[in-house]
């Protein structure tokens, strides 16, 4: 089997790496430590090695490297480490998103390009964008908990409550008029 150089970006850091025609972006990246990104499927079914190529999010086991040359490549571990973590890797600590962890590298890849294109998703939006992701352990709902979590933690905290304001705003509402029977009595005005 012949070997090849190959130039990659690979978290802000240019990076020679040896490869065959036939590896994988996967094969690469685990032979040269980032570890991160887990072999699951080896078919692109389960999302575990989810990493971004030029910013979007790829299944690595079934990228061929030689289509990655000279592209930049983003994992898991270039989105933070254990002292200072990226506000999505700590969402997923904060609401014990993590179970086995073995899925979570490529859910937190999957998630970061999602907040990335959509900062506000709805639960929705956050279900259909991780639906290529697999995980065995949950039901998903912490998963999307500390997705949408974490969009509110790098929207800054200005999340809407389920009466429209701002969640946490402390001003009280003032009612001018009341709309009791249609009346347009003065009963409830002032501040609420």
């Amino acid at each position: 089997m012949s070997h090849m150089e190959i130039e990659l970006e690979i978290n802000d850091v240019e990076r020679t790496v040896e490869a065959s025609k036939s590896d994988s972006l996967l094969d690469v990246l685990r032979r040269n430590g980032y570890t991160g990104a887990k072999r699951g499927c080896d078919t692109g079914a389960c999302g575990f090695c989810t990493v971004h190529v030029d910013g979007a999010p790829v299944k690595s086991c079934v990228e061929p490297v030689t289509k990655v040359r000279d592209a930049s490549i983003e994992t898991i571990e270039g989105l933070g480490d254990q002292d200072d973590l990226h506000p999505i890797q700590q969402a997923f600590v904060d609401n014990t998103a993590l179970q086995c962890g073995f899925c979570i590298p490529g859910m937190i890849m999957r998630s970061t390009a999602l907040l990335k294109e959509n900062p506000s998703p709805t639960e929705q939006e956050v279900r259909e964008a991780l639906s290529d992701n697999l995980c065995r352990c949950t039901g998903y709902k912490k998963i999307v908990e500390a997705v949408l979590d974490a969009a509110e933690r790098m929207d800054g905290g200005t999340a809407v409550a389920t009466d429209g304001g701002k969640a946490g705003d402390s001003r009280a509402a003032t009612v001018t008029e009341c709309s009791v029977n249609g009346n347009g009595c003065d009963c409830v005005e002032g501040d609420q």
